[in-house]
Order: structure tokens, then sequence, then C-alpha cells
């Protein structure tokens, strides 16, 4: 996400917010949303419009299980779920960007409706795929682009059974990174490039009898 604002001064203390977004379409289009502007890195705007413009066209929002790994403030959670999806997993280590992440949630109430599950899990992505339950349709992995091609491949791995059939993950990876080797239960759908950042659809593959 792109900073748009000027450095506001936050509701914690010492806590301050550089970067501000939109909600690009759906039933929150045009709320504004609030991100850390340390410890995350935010998708740009032109990166975050050019996937949701390519998901639009392969992928059903409606009642669709989203989960946001790597999370920071939520913004592609939130768009998927001002879109129409059901529900929303976010995950982030960072308490204080997990409460920025819960204070957008608020904002977004009145347009998604006080019912709609929406969760922020405090937790390192790792230990909470290793012991998480349930089926996902729309994963994004945003993690930052100092973690290794091994980190995301092993946290693929983790991923991988946690996808419903037919499910879509986006991983968000610096173009330099090169290819990453999918586990056993992934494979590539496409991939696109957008300056530095590359785009990864994944989508879930047959395991070998």
């Amino acid at each position: 996400m792109t900073a748009i604002f000027p450095c506001l001064r936050g509701r914690h203390p010492n806590t301050y917010y550089r970067f501000m977004t939109r909600i690009i379409a759906g039933a929150a289009g045009g709320t504004v949303l609030r991100a850390s502007h340390s410890g995350t890195r935010p998708t740009s705007d032109r990166v975050r419009e050019a996937l949701f413009s390519a998901l639009e066209s392969a992928f059903e929002f409606a009642g669709a299980r989203v989960l946001d790994l790597y999370a920071g403030s939520g913004a592609l959670g939130f768009e998927a779920l001002s879109r129409g999806a059901e529900s929303l997993t976010l995950v982030e280590r960072s308490g204080s960007v997990c409460r920025i992440a819960r204070s957008n949630i608020a904002v977004l109430r009145p347009a998604i409706g006080e019912d709609a599950p929406v969760t922020v899990v405090e937790a390192s992505v790792r230990s909470w795929l290793g012991t998480a339950g349930g089926e996902f349709d729309l994963v994004f992995m945003d993690p930052p682009y100092e973690l290794s091609n091994a980190d995301c491949e092993a946290d693929l791995a983790l991923l991988a059974p946690r996808l419903s059939e037919g499910a879509l993950l986006v991983v968000e990876r610096a173009a330099r990174s090169g290819d990453l080797a999918l586990p056993a239960g992934l494979k590539l759908w496409r991939r696109r490039d957008y300056g530095d950042t590359a785009l990864h659809f994944l989508e879930p593959a047959a395991l070998p009898e």
C-alpha cells in the first residue's frame, strides 16, 4: 500500500501510523484502513489492484473462507471480505500490528455487518499452521521478502492440507527470489511480476498414489 497520508499519532502510546490505504471495491469500498509504519511490508496499491483484478475473473468471493498469513494490518483479507467472503482469519505475530488490524475491523463493521466472522490470531505463521484445523478457499501469504524460499516452502507444506478443493493461494515474493519449489499437494497456476514484486498463484494438486 502507498503512503498517501502524513504520519498520524495512533491511539496507543508510542504507536504511529504512517500508511493508510482504502478498500478498492465491494461493500466497504472506499473505507480507509490503517497500517503500521514499521515491521511490515504492505502490498502496494498497484499490486493489490492487479491481484484482485486477476481474482475477479477466476474466483468466486461469495461464501469463501479466507486466510491471510503474515497479515499485517489485514488489507488483503479485508478486501476479500468486502467483496463477499464469508469469513476471514488473519495471522500476524506482532501484537502492535494485531491491534491495528482489530481497529480496522471496527471501522469495517458497518459495511460488512456485525456478525461477519473475523478472527485475528497473534502468532507466528509456522506455529499456527502446525496446529490449525479447518479448510480455506482463498489464502493470501505475504511474508517478509527476507524470509528465505526454504522457509516459505516449509510454510506451504504445512498449509497445503488446509486448502479446500478448488482453493486458490496467492504468495507475494520479491521477483528476484525466483521460483518456489512447491511441496506435494500444490501446483503453480500462474505467476505475474509487477516491478520488484512477483505474485505466485497456486492451487491444490492431486497427491501421487
